[in-house]
């Protein structure tokens, strides 16, 4: 019992403390880092190879990802993202051909694909799976922001799909006190570093 309120309280302090230094990046340099990290997520093979991409949408000051569409579109790769079905704790990935008409504000003013004209995708389809959070570390470990989402969607709908969580490099520390329920990453990609998550 005391192991896990230590854990929530270690996980909710790191969070905050994380989340605090990363609001605190001025917006040219993030937009600058944001440059640099999605030049290195189309270094990974697998994610030039890939068909099917889904992607978060950037909100407040995650690393962006708009240009990312764009650049997988100009490969020919699909893209997806997530859409927040919040009576049933899980997410649900749609079709995203045009970030700009196809996105509208969604659950906690995320921008997220629009109810009236998304299509959804079926998640076994999909090869990759682009991960935003708080804090992460290089074992794989991440820190999301509580909702459990995106772990539930990996481990229950797609499973096979490729996880790389996106992040500037002082979101990444020692060790993230992971819970037994959480997805680890197979690459952490910032914009220092390309990190292949081994084990």
């Amino acid at each position: 019992m005391h192991k896990t309120v230590n854990t929530d309280e270690e996980r909710s302090s790191l969070r905050r403390r994380i989340l605090a230094a990363r609001e605190s990046l001025a917006p040219g340099l993030r937009a600058e880092k944001s440059r640099l990290i999605r030049e290195n997520v189309l270094q990974i093979d697998r994610v030039r190879q890939a068909k099917h991409v889904m992607l978060y949408v950037n909100f407040r000051s995650e690393v962006e990802t708009f240009a990312l569409f764009a650049a997988l579109h100009q490969r020919n790769i699909l893209t997806s993202a997530p859409l927040t079905l919040v009576k049933d704790h899980r997410l649900t990935a749609c079709l995203i051909t045009d970030p700009a008409q196809d996105l509208r504000p969604g659950y906690c003013r995320i921008p997220e694909p629009d109810t009236a004209r998304a299509v959804p995708v079926d998640p076994a389809e999909i090869d990759v799976v682009l991960v935003p959070g708080a804090v992460f570390d290089l074992q794989g470990g991440r820190l999301g922001y509580g909702g459990g989402y995106y772990d539930r969607f990996l481990a229950q709908d797609a499973p096979q799909a490729l996880r790389v969580g996106l992040a500037f490099a002082m979101q990444v520390v020692e060790r993230v006190p992971v819970l037994d329920h959480d997805e680890r990453l197979h690459y952490l990609v910032t914009e220092k570093e390309i990190r292949k998550i081994v084990g």
